[in-house]
């Protein structure tokens, strides 16, 4: 054996200089969709509530949402958060969550996510069976109950903000598709819901029209932002913006009530039935008449993941009649990293190419 190969057996620690910023995650995942979790090495947030702490992260340290969402370190599709105080002592802590546009004001996979990483990191006291946990979320408190058999996480639940329709069957006309039909929702998010029975789509839902949900879910998105003036949330001007598009379909797996595919931020393709569009989906239902207080739906992602969509109760919140979501799914750990950025480095703050 040489010396060269000695020392590649030894030396497997790289020590960077003092100057570099060092921020350490844990990646997950929930049904395919990423998220990476800042545990230590980001700046300190300044503000008293959540939506401080977004507004802050946005004007001063938006160049390390890039750092760790864009390549060489993630890619166009990568998620993240970073946990903050709660709002309140109710709270056990907030949670910001980022993407490859910027900031959304809910998100479901990451509620589950972070909620079995508490259990996995002892964050909370641990017992068999239920563990509740209060998240601060951009949209509100989120409460979140992560089920745990013989010290495993086996599944985690939670009970979303009031969510609630906008609109049915509303229409806007789109030059390449023609007009197109969809119920507008939220669910911690503005979502505009496109139901394929519905409209004459020359795509699917599967992996192979990834490119199509591409482009038509950003070109719909676009077009209801322009021609819809319901993008309003009743309490906070931050959360009043469309975060996506939605496609729901038929699905192929016995027993699944239906198949999502959302497109959102700058294209985004979510890996996982998307949470907070399926706690809108759960508002549209109630609508509609499709789903009652004690039936679920089991709703299928493009990598065939699943979420479990129910309705909890009924509430007035502002001007609308909502209904609190309960959205039930899984995450694993995939890994954890110390990234590295070196102050030198002349791609250090990220790019991204589709």
């Amino acid at each position: 054996m040489n010396n060269t190969y000695r020392n590649i057996l030894k030396k497997t620690d790289f020590k960077p200089p003092n100057d570099w910023l060092k921020i350490k995650t844990i990646d997950m995942h929930t049904g395919g969709e990423p998220l990476r979790v800042i545990v230590s090495g980001f700046p300190n947030l300044e503000g008293n509530s959540v939506l401080d702490y977004r507004r802050y992260c946005k004007e001063h340290y938006d160049h390390l949402r890039t750092v760790l969402m864009f390549e060489p370190r993630g890619h166009a599709d990568m998620y993240g958060c970073i946990l903050t105080p709660p709002n309140d002592s109710e709270g056990d802590f907030g949670i910001i969550f980022l993407h490859n546009e910027g900031y959304s004001t809910m998100c479901g996979h990451a509620i589950i996510a972070i909620s079995t990483l508490a259990v996995h990191l002892n964050w909370i006291n641990v017992t068999e069976g239920e563990n509740m946990l209060k998240i601060d979320a951009p949209c509100g408190r989120i409460t979140a109950f992560a089920h745990v058999r013989n010290g495993e996480v086996t599944g985690v639940r939670f009970h979303c903000v009031p969510s609630f329709v906008v609109g049915l069957d509303s229409t806007v006309d789109l030059e390449g598709f023609g007009e197109v039909r969809y119920d507008l929702a939220y669910g911690g998010a503005f979502y505009a819901y496109v139901d394929m029975k519905k409209n004459n789509l020359d795509f699917d839902l599967s992996p192979t029209s990834y490119r199509k949900l591409i482009a038509a879910g950003m070109a719909i998105k676009h077009a209801v932002m322009a021609s819809n003036s319901g993008i309003k949330h009743p309490f906070e001007s931050d959360l009043s913006f469309l975060y996506g598009t939605i496609f729901i379909d038929a699905s192929n797996t016995p027993n699944i009530h239906s198949k999502n595919v959302c497109i959102f931020a700058e294209g985004e393709v979510d890996r996982c039935p998307t949470g907070s569009g399926v706690s809108g989906r759960m508002a549209i239902h109630k609508a509609r008449k499709e789903i009652d207080f004690g039936e679920a739906m089991q709703i299928e992602s493009i990598t065939g993941s699943i979420f479990k969509g129910s309705v909890i109760r009924e509430e007035t919140y502002g001007p609308f009649n909502a209904v609190i979501p309960q959205v039930e799914g899984t995450a694993y750990i995939t890994g954890q990293h110390t990234f590295f950025i070196d102050p030198y480095d002349p791609m250090k703050n990220g790019f991204i190419l589709r």
